[in-house]
């Protein structure tokens, strides 16, 4: 599509239909929107544009509607994601600055996302498999028994029972904990398991190499786990309400499928756009239950680069976790997009200890 003109009614199309759910007609359009010709002008512009495949008709008599493509097109051409204004950004900073825990932050922002967006919702909680190590607490429990407390760059905390026989010295422990938090912190969790195998080597701590062992399978057990990253999600029931159709029922079956939504948004959410934010639409899922669905999605947080011996040396990897939006195909891009950024922004300036929040 080359003419501008058609690029105007197409747009005025999809912002029409999106805020009525209802078949666009020329004489609307003409009346809604400054196109500056006759409504039998634009008729002809939705008709040729209907016949290159960016509307349909559902009915003869009836106004026109988008189709994937259209929709798509629409969503390419914001050049930007609009920002909040101020009191909307200082709303999710309230809401979400009252959290209690990394887990209690990732549940409110699903809730907020849900009520900005009036849809589905669903935020995932930071990947192992790409946190790095911030420190490790060992403490006895039992003549045998070990409590190693596992703590992540990005909140993440794990707790694994560990079982020695001899339990070593308090004065050993110490040091064989000072050891490794000074060596390891900063590094992936499959290197500073490697790591804390060579620190149960050396000669103060060759006393504790079987230790060493079990914390090395601990670390490395947890970074293949594909199934630690947990996924909150809001706003199920009021889209069920909102959208009653049978479109929607294919959604909701999809939302049940945890593993595949959370690949999907996965995905779309380490694909480096313009704007900050994935967007997928229909067909474009690859998910037959969501033909008649979008998705909008954003990553937060920054996976950190390694040196060779372990030293961080810069940040901007690919995301350690997503926030996202799922709903109909019809649903308010522009609000969609800016929320999901938003609250993604936010996530990012908490898991960074960053005070810029949710700036836009």
């Amino acid at each position: 599509m080359t003419q501008s003109r058609r690029m105007l009614v197409l747009r005025a199309v999809v912002e029409d239909y999106i805020r009525s759910q209802e078949p666009v007609g020329s004489t609307s359009l003409t009346r809604n929107h400054h196109l500056g010709v006759s409504s039998a002008t634009v008729r002809n512009d939705m008709a040729a544009l209907e016949d290159e495949g960016y509307l349909i008709q559902p009915h003869t008599s009836a106004g026109r509607v988008p189709t994937e493509k259209g929709y798509r097109y629409f969503v390419d051409r914001l050049a930007t994601v609009v920002p909040l204004s101020p009191a909307q950004r200082r709303a999710i900073g309230n809401f979400l600055g009252g959290s209690v825990s990394l887990e209690d932050t990732l549940q409110r922002a699903a809730r907020l996302l849900a009520r900005i967006t009036g849809q589905v919702a669903v935020v995932a909680s930071p990947a192992l498999s790409k946190s790095t190590l911030r420190h490790i607490e060992i403490v006895p429990v039992s003549m045998n028994k070990l409590l190693a407390v596992i703590i992540t760059d990005t909140g993440r905390v794990a707790q694994h029972t560990l079982e020695v026989r001899p339990l070593p010295s308090t004065d050993l422990l110490t040091s064989f904990s000072e050891t490794i938090n000074a060596r390891c912190s900063g590094q992936s969790l499959p290197l500073a398991a490697k790591t804390i195998i060579t620190v149960g080597t050396t000669v103060e701590h060759g006393e504790l190499s079987t230790l060493a062992e079990a914390l090395s399978s601990t670390l490395a057990s947890m970074a293949e786990d594909e199934q630690a990253t947990d996924m909150y999600m809001a706003g199920t029931s009021k889209l069920a309400h909102q959208h009653s159709g049978t479109e929607m029922a294919p959604l909701l079956d999809a939302l049940e499928e945890q593993v595949v939504i959370m690949r999907l948004m996965n995905s779309l959410s380490e694909e480096v756009t313009e704007t900050g934010v994935g967007v997928a639409i229909g067909s474009e899922t690859h998910t037959p239950e969501l033909m008649h669905a979008s998705v909008v999605t954003s990553g937060y947080g920054h996976t950190n680069t390694t040196a060779s011996d372990g030293s961080t040396t810069a940040q901007g990897g690919k995301p350690v976790a997503f926030v996202g939006s799922i709903g109909p195909t019809h649903m308010d891009y522009v609000t969609t997009m800016a929320a999901v950024r938003a609250v993604a922004r936010y996530l990012t300036g908490i898991i960074g200890e960053d005070t810029t929040g949710a700036d836009s």
